[in-house]
């Protein structure tokens, strides 16, 4: 049964699932990586949590990448991965 941490956060007017996610996730093509979110995002909006999901993942050399609606760039490039951890507050299963 798959199992994640989440941080579900209402930042800027907007609910936010985010989801840290294995640095694996990085080097899967767009096509995956939309896959995987919008999978993620029904199964936490099944779970009773509000917003759009989001993945951050370690990006390597001590950055954080993260992969959100453009509007939220400007917020993710300053909310980073340890960020995301810190503020884990949810878990969904399946």
């Amino acid at each position: 049964m798959p199992s994640f941490d989440v941080a579900h956060l209402h930042k800027q007017g907007q609910d936010m699932i985010i989801f840290p996610l294995d640095r694996s996730f990085g080097y899967k093509s767009d096509r995956e990586q939309s896959e995987i979110l919008a999978e993620l995002e029904e199964r936490a909006n099944n779970a009773g949590l509000r917003g759009t999901a989001v993945a951050v993942w370690d990006g390597g050399g001590g950055r954080s990448a993260f992969r959100a609606p453009r509007p939220w760039h400007p917020f993710f490039s300053t909310f980073g991965l340890r960020d995301v951890l810190r503020n884990v507050n949810k878990q969904i299963s399946w």
